[in-house]
């Protein structure tokens, strides 16, 4: 038999935890025909994989591309990763479904949730789609080099049925009704659930609580009912308001969610803190308690740009929604300005942010140029004032163009294994497409298997490449992927287990729409992503091929 694509010499490690072994792999019709000892079949393109672990293509389950994709087909850098399905439409916020009278509600939205820059998604989202459905649809048409899967995220269909009094207040029984339509008519077409959040940083259009916010337990009910009678799908919720801290109320919607719902129940953030050491253990003893609930870590250090036009990190502070409200740099400036601001800012951030973890990363004034790479302390300590005022007003004096570093959670080495090992809890939140000019973390499958399995040994590399593949595949019911069996989808990533890697921060490049600025992440031993059978990254660089597909529940 002639096949499509023949990966010789290399170990298999199939995605079901089970035992590395040699073997080749054979493609045809963007499937796997064949896993063993392959002799001398004949292949349009052979690659030699000595050396190399074949594994199936790893599946990011929680990204923010839903704008991105629009204007880059790479979908990098998670390509570059060897990630070969992604999921989007997480935290509740999204751009479909929108009329074109909502789509400045919906582009603010991304830009105070996601700290997306306006001029960016003004420049390149398409908007060739006005229903979820069609939104599906237009991402199949224009290609894409990994494969597409989405959730529903509430507050664009809540914005549909109630325009602007979604942003403030619960839907009506009627309302309630067309909203779970809607949602019922997304998963029919191939969403994976809905997503919603609770947190207070969520703030969406005029700095108000993101309309998903505002939904009762009564429309709750009706939106897990759709999943229910739908028999398929998942909930994604933001629901963690201090960070991996699980507290009682919100365990009692985790558990509402999952009764109401029968379906799985993937929350966020499980994050390590070093100044409440047991709360990722309690959280994960909570969830365990409730059968369905998966609780979402990431392997990396929270480390993020701090953008003082787009402060997100403070979003979380009530009295920060007054810089969100009007960002014009005359209207921030005056807030920062303002005593009963910085007041408000003691009393409310107190000890929640370490000031000797904040750093000063980079200044535009020449003059502010030797405060580069010092802490906030420091620089309050030297200057004898608080270190809200210190960072207050290096903000003003460097004209709201400073930029800080702030290290915040997973620091702490012990309990972050802790989080990974436990086989309950999903490994993901890389926010790909999300953040952009201040973090990049859609490296993480590398950066698991290269630090955590490679160097610090915490679990096999079997082990891990289940965690990226199987584990959130079965999660949302995507079928065919996931693993490498006969009949599946050729979804692979090859690579070099000794090389394995990525940086814990990522670079900066200027290639958004409008030349804008955003961190990226290079891989290092990714050798080979390869999608349906065709290769979209090879040689350090994407390939320009779009065989992606979008993936329907």
């Amino acid at each position: 038999m002639a096949y499509d694509l023949l990966i010789r010499n290399g170990t298999v490690i199939d995605g079901t935890g089970a035992s590395r072994y040699q073997a080749d792999v054979a493609v045809a019709n963007g499937r796997i025909a064949e896993i063993g000892k392959i002799g001398g079949a004949a292949a349009t393109r052979v690659i030699d994989a000595h050396g190399c672990i074949i594994a199936p293509g790893f599946i990011d389950p929680h990204t923010h591309y839903d704008a991105q994709i629009c204007w880059d087909p790479a979908i990098s850098p998670s390509s570059w990763h060897g990630v070969t399905s992604v999921v989007m439409g997480n935290c509740g916020v999204g751009i479909a479904p929108c009329r074109p009278e909502a789509r400045e509600v919906a582009t603010r939205d991304l830009v105070n949730v996601e700290a997306i820059p306006f001029e960016v998604l003004n420049e390149g989202i398409t908007w060739d789609w006005v229903t979820f459905p069609e939104f599906l649809d237009a991402a199949a048409q224009r290609g894409s080099a990994l494969n597409l899967g989405f959730i529903a995220p509430l507050t664009p269909f809540r914005h549909w049925v109630m325009g602007g009094a979604s942003l403030e207040r619960a839907a009506t029984p009627h309302e309630t009704a067309q909203i779970k339509s809607l949602i019922r008519e997304a998963v029919d077409a191939g969403a994976f659930g809905w997503s919603t959040t609770v947190l207070n940083q969520h703030v969406g259009y005029e700095a108000r609580p993101l309309a998903c916010r505002n939904a009762s337990r009564a429309e709750l009910t009706a939106y897990c009912n759709a999943l229910k009678e739908a028999g398929k799908g998942a909930i994604e919720i933001a629901l963690t308001q201090t960070v991996g801290v699980l507290a009682e109320e919100e365990e009692d919607l985790l558990a509402f969610l999952l009764a109401e719902s029968g379906r799985k129940v993937t929350f966020l953030a499980l994050f390590q803190r070093d100044d409440l050491p047991e709360a990722c253990p309690e959280t994960r003893r909570r969830a365990r308690a409730h059968p369905g609930a998966v609780p979402q870590t990431s392997p990396l250090a929270l480390t993020r740009d701090v953008n003082m036009r787009n402060p997100f990190s403070f979003g979380a502070f009530p009295c920060w929604s007054r810089v969100f409200a009007d960002k014009s740099k005359p209207a921030q400036r005056a807030v920062y300005a303002d005593p009963a601001f910085r007041n408000a800012c003691r009393a409310e951030i107190k000890g929640n942010i370490d000031w000797r973890r904040l750093t000063v990363h980079e200044t535009h004034k020449p003059e502010l140029k030797h405060y580069e790479g010092r802490t906030v302390a420091d620089v309050a300590a030297e200057r004898g004032v608080d270190p809200i005022d210190a960072f207050l007003d290096l903000t003003i004096e460097d004209d709201l163009d400073i930029e800080f570093v702030l290290a915040q959670f997973n620091v702490n080495v012990d309990l972050v294994k802790d989080n990974l090992v436990d086989p309950n809890v999903l490994i993901a939140l890389g926010d790909g497409g999300a953040h952009v000019d201040m973090l990049c973390d859609a490296g993480y499958p590398t950066y698991l298997l290269g630090t955590w399995v490679r160097e610090r040994q915490i679990m096999s590399l079997e082990q891990a490449v289940a965690r990226l593949t199987a584990q959130p595949a079965n999660l949302f019911g995507i079928k065919g992927r996931g693993r490498l069996a006969l009949g599946h989808a050729a979804d692979i990533a090859i690579f070099d287990p000794d090389r394995i890697g990525s940086a814990s921060r990522g670079e900066r490049r200027f290639d958004l729409p409008g030349g804008a600025k955003r961190m990226v992440m290079p891989s290092r031993g990714v050798e080979y992503t390869i999608v349906n059978g065709q290769t979209v990254y090879a040689d350090g660089r994407a390939t320009g091929a779009t065989p992606g597909e979008v993936l329907r529940s």
